[in-house]
C-alpha cells in the first residue's frame, strides 16, 4: 500500500479499540483506590435506595416479570435478567441524592455505570478486576460522550445529560465485561446511541420516581440492552459518531468529537467525579456544609437564628429552590438541620416533616439568593451562608469546594463511614463490614456473584 493510501483511524475506531482492551489494562494504584470508593459509595446508594419508595416499587415490578435469573436485585432475593436487574438497581442507586456526580459533563455516572456493570458481571460470572476496570471505563466513556456534545449547548434543547451520558457509560462497561472486540464494541455504542434519551421534564415530577428512572434505571438498562443485543448477534452502524445523520449532530449544534478520546488512558474521569458528603442534592452540599461549620464554631441553635441568607450560583439556586422533594429542597434541608442540630438520612427524606409547623416557621427565616458572581469552571457549586443571630451577630462562611468534590476529595475512611451509615441499617452491621471488606479487595474476587448473599436483606 502506498503512503497516500494509508487508512487513518477514526475517533470511533480509536474509542472502540480502547474499550475492547480495557479489561486487560493494569490501572494506576490511585485509580484503583478511587474506583473502589465509587463502587462502595454506589452500592451504599443502592442498598439505602432499596427501602425507599422507588426501590420498593421497582422490586415489586421486576418480581412480577419473572425474568430469567441472571442477576440479583439489591436488597432482595429477586433474580431476573441482566437488563431488568440493571434497571432496578439503577433506580435504587438514584432513589435519593446519595450517588456521585461528574460536574464537567453534568452527569451522575455511578448510578448508571455500576448497576449495569454489576448486572452484566453477574450474568457473565466475571472476576473483580474485570468488573473494576469496566467501571472505570464506563465513567471515561459516558462522561466523554456528554463532553463531546458540550453540556451547555445540548441541554438548551431540553435533553438530559444525566441519562445520555449514563447510557453510553453503561454500554461501554457492559461491552467490556462481555469481552467484545473493537467491531462489536462499535455496534454496542451504536445501539447505545439509538437508545440515548431523556429530557429535563423530570424536574416537574413531584416524587423522586421519574428522576431515579431517568438518571439511573433507564441508562443502566439501555447500556446492558445494547451489549446483550450484540451478544445475540445483532449488528449495526459501525460509526454512530461520524457520517450521515450521526448521533453527535443529532443532539448538539456544536459537538466536539475530539472529546471522545481526549486523554484516554491518562485522564480518568472517575478521578474528576464527586462523592457526596451529604445525602442531598449537589447544589445543597456547600450550603449545608457552610451552615454546619457556622453552627459548630459558634454553638448556634435554631432559637439563636433570626435570619439565614444563602447565596448560590444562579442555575444551582433554581434547581433547589423550595422544591417538592425534601432531599433537593434547600430551605427544608437547612431548616431541619437547624432544628435537629444535624441532618439524618430519615429527615432528609421525610415528606411528612415538610408540612410540620416548626419546620415551616424555620423555613420562613431562610432566604435563597441567586448570585451571578458565584460559580466558576473550577468551583461550579459554591455557597455563601450568612446568619444574623438574635443577639446581633452577623456570621458568614463561604464554601468554595465542599468536601467530596474532585478539588477536595473524601478520604477512604470517610467514604467507608458514609457507606456504613447507609448500609448497616438495612443489611446489618456484620454483613455491612463483610461487604466493605470485599469491595476494598475486589481485585481478588474470583466471581462477582459472591457478592449476592451480602446484598440480600
Amino acid at each position: 500500500m502506498k503512503m497516500n493510501q494509508v487508512k487513518h483511524r477514526t475517533v470511533t475506531e480509536d474509542l472502540s479499540e480502547y474499550v475492547s482492551q480495557a479489561a486487560k489494562v493494569d490501572l494506576p494504584a490511585r485509580i484503583i483506590g478511587k474506583a473502589k470508593d465509587h463502587i462502595l459509595d454506589t452500592i451504599a446508594a443502592m442498598v439505602s435506595g432499596a427501602r425507599l419508595e422507588p426501590g420498593r416499587l421497582v422490586t415489586e415490578y421486576i418480581r412480577r416479570q419473572q425474568g430469567i435469573p441472571e442477576a440479583q436485585l439489591v436488597g432482595s432475593e429477586v433474580m431476573t435478567t441482566a437488563g431488568d436487574a440493571a434497571l432496578a438497581n439503577g433506580i435504587m442507586a438514584h432513589a435519593d441524592e446519595t450517588d456521585d456526580s461528574h460536574a464537567p459533563s453534568m452527569t451522575h455516572p455511578g448510578c448508571a455505570v455500576i448497576p449495569a456493570a454489576l448486572a452484566m458481571a453477574e450474568k457473565e460470572g466475571c472476576d473483580g478486576k474485570t468488573f473494576l476496570n469496566a467501571v472505570v471505563l464506563g465513567y471515561d466513556v459516558g462522561c466523554r460522550v456528554s463532553l463531546a456534545l458540550v453540556p451547555s449547548v445540548y441541554r438548551r434543547s431540553g435533553f438530559c445529560s444525566h441519562s445520555i451520558g449514563g447510557t453510553f457509560g453503561a454500554a461501554a462497561a457492559a461491552a467490556c465485561i462481555a469481552g467484545f472486540d473493537a467491531v462489536r464494541v462499535s455496534h454496542a455504542l451504536s445501539y447505545a446511541g439509538h437508545q440515548a434519551s431523556g429530557v429535563g421534564a423530570y424536574v416537574r415530577c413531584p416524587d423522586h420516581l421519574q428522576k431515579a428512572f431517568v438518571f439511573g434505571g433507564m441508562p443502566a438498562r439501555n447500556g446492558v440492552t445494547a451489549a446483550t443485543l450484540v451478544q445475540a448477534g445483532f449488528t449495526g452502524v459501525s460509526d454512530i459518531f461520524l457520517g450521515e445523520r450521526n448521533f453527535l449532530d443529532a443532539y448538539s449544534s456544536d459537538p466536539k468529537i475530539e472529546e471522545l478520546t481526549l486523554g484516554l488512558g491518562s485522564r480518568y474521569e472517575i478521578e474528576r467525579t464527586n462523592i457526596k458528603k451529604f445525602f442531598v442534592g449537589s447544589p445543597i452540599q456547600a450550603a449545608l456544609d457552610a451552615l454546619l461549620q457556622i453552627t459548630a464554631e459558634h454553638e448556634l441553635k435554631a432559637s439563636d437564628v433570626e435570619r439565614l441568607m444563602v447565596r448560590l450560583p444562579e442555575r444551582e439556586a433554581r434547581t433547589v429552590n423550595d422544591r417538592h422533594m425534601p432531599d433537593i429542597n434547600l430551605q427544608y434541608i437547612l431548616a431541619v438541620t437547624l432544628l435537629d442540630g444535624k441532618l439524618s438520612f430519615e429527615s432528609a427524606h421525610c415528606y411528612e416533616r415538610m408540612t410540620d409547623a416548626r419546620v415551616l416557621e424555620m423555613k420562613s427565616r431562610i432566604e435563597l439568593q441567586p448570585d451571578p458572581d458565584l460559580g466558576s469552571e473550577d468551583a461550579p457549586r459554591q455557597a455563601i451562608v450568612e446568619v444574623a443571630t438574635r443577639d446581633g451577630r452577623n456570621l458568614r462562611t463561604h464554601v468554595k469546594n465542599v468536601r467530596g468534590t474532585a478539588a477536595d476529595p473524601m478520604t477512604q475512611e470517610e467514604v467507608i463511614n458514609k457507606a456504613r451509615d447507609l448500609i448497616s441499617a438495612v443489611i446489618g452491621k456484620q454483613k455491612c463490614e463483610r461487604l466493605i471488606e470485599m469491595v476494598r479487595g475486589i481485585e481478588d474476587v474470583a466471581d462477582i456473584r459472591d457478592f449476592r448473599p451480602l446484598l440480600r436483606t
